[in-house]
């Protein structure tokens, strides 16, 4: 039994990442287990392929702002391994994740027992301890962020009062399929029999496939319409009008509007058919108090970290830079996981940064810093293997002129944020 959070999460880290199955069939044995918990609180299950969680985070605070006590659930974490689950505004505290992680090595075993192969996976742990432990605090709701595509994720177990999807773009290619509709269907999954859908999808090529599932499913479905979005106005903070009212957010982009809005309509629906007490400027201010670390999070004046870690975000990242550090020098260092389309990605930042710096760190599947050098067409790059010592150096020489984008994986831009808080 682990005695320590060192020890549990050292365990649950090391639990295979997918198992030998791609189904449900562990994770619905193991919440039988325990008396099927997820089934003791409402839910909105929130999938996509950038944004989930500041999407989450957005109706979690409006939802706390009127006065509910909300689970959320997302992934990976940034500042500590505890942030994964929290309810309210407090993680998970370390005794209340050690005594679920006991609970659940017990039934990983008594899994195992039954079936040598029957090995419960990273994500699926996760998963059932965030269930087990919004029952347990009696949350009014859980706001639940997929994994990884929908259909067949750990998360697509719930019935929740509204689905969610964000955008979609290319990302988990090698699970999700090689095409934008093979994409979105898969993220189609969790969509439930009578469970309404809210989306940001903006490809009308997508629509026909939207329409389509949710008919099929008879769930009723809202598309955002993004030209009702006024004033935007993106800097260090981001104002927007929508609907004749005015918003503010203290995360920063145009994508953020986005997603703030999908948060929205999706809070207004929930209103709607549950008939929940939530005002205006329950609203406005669950927006305002968002923050979500490691996602165009500004240190200095002259730093940047985000979470960029496909194509969608470096996208979403280049506009905001543009948009807030016109004429600047911009000075990126970059760190993937090497299963990404780091490639593309790399293209598009050759075509906006000034100077590129890769690097690499202590994680198994992140890729390597000279692989992703040679992938760059840049006049002005270089490699470093030790990220530490780069970015200190990058730092130290800033000039006046000079902005430093730190991008790619969240597990990079976690490790950076700990240098830069410390």
């Amino acid at each position: 039994m682990f005695k320590n959070l060192e020890e549990a999460q050292n365990w649950i880290e090391n639990i295979k990442r997918f198992g030998s199955r791609l189904d449900l069939s562990r994770i619905t044995k193991a919440l039988e287990m325990l008396g099927n918990p997820h089934k003791e609180f409402k839910s909105i299950h929130v999938a996509g392929t950038n944004g989930k969680g500041s999407t989450a985070n957005f109706i979690k605070n409006i939802l706390v702002e009127a006065g509910y006590d909300v689970g959320l659930y997302t992934s990976p974490y940034v500042v500590e391994f505890n942030e994964r689950i929290r309810i309210n505004q407090v993680n998970i505290s370390n005794k209340d994740l050690i005594k679920y992680t006991n609970i659940l090595y017990n039934i990983s075993n008594k899994l195992q027992e039954n079936d040598p192969e029957e090995i419960i996976t990273f994500f699926e742990v996760l998963t059932v301890i965030a269930f087990l432990y919004f029952r347990d605090k009696n949350v009014d709701y859980a706001v639940i962020e997929v994994g990884l595509g929908g259909l067949l994720d750990a998360t697509n177990v719930i019935v929740p009062e509204i689905s969610v999807i964000t955008n979609i773009s290319y990302d988990h290619m090698k699970q999700l399929g090689n095409s934008l509709e093979s994409i979105a269907l898969n993220k189609l999954g969790i969509v439930k029999e009578g469970v309404p859908l809210v989306t940001a999808i903006e490809d009308l090529n997508l629509f026909p496939l939207f329409f389509e599932v949710t008919a099929n499913k008879n769930s009723r479905l809202k598309i955002i319409n993004f030209d009702m979005v006024t004033d935007i106005d993106v800097g260090v903070k981001t104002s927007f009008k929508y609907l004749n009212n005015s918003y503010n957010l203290n995360i920063t982009g145009h994508h953020q509007v986005k997603n703030a809005i999908l948060a929205i309509e999706t809070i207004r629906l929930l209103r709607l058919n549950n008939n929940l007490t939530i005002t205006e400027d329950n609203i406005i201010e669950g927006l305002k108090n968002t923050k979500w670390p490691g996602r165009f999070e500004i240190f200095n004046n002259n730093i940047v970290i985000d979470g960029a870690h496909n194509i969608g975000g470096i996208i979403a990242l280049k506009n905001s830079v543009r948009s807030i550090f016109k004429g600047k020098n911009i000075k990126c260092l970059f760190s993937v996981m090497k299963d990404k389309q780091h490639k593309q990605m790399i293209e598009e930042l050759d075509n906006f940064c000034d100077e590129l710096y890769f690097t690499e760190f202590e994680y198994k599947r992140r890729a390597d810093a000279e692989e992703l050098f040679f992938e760059s067409t840049h006049y002005k790059k270089s490699y470093h293997k030790d990220y530490k010592d780069i970015f200190f150096k990058l730092m130290k020489s800033l000039r006046k002129e000079d902005i430093l984008i730190v991008t790619g994986s969240l597990y990079f831009i976690s490790e950076i944020r700990k240098l830069l808080v410390n």
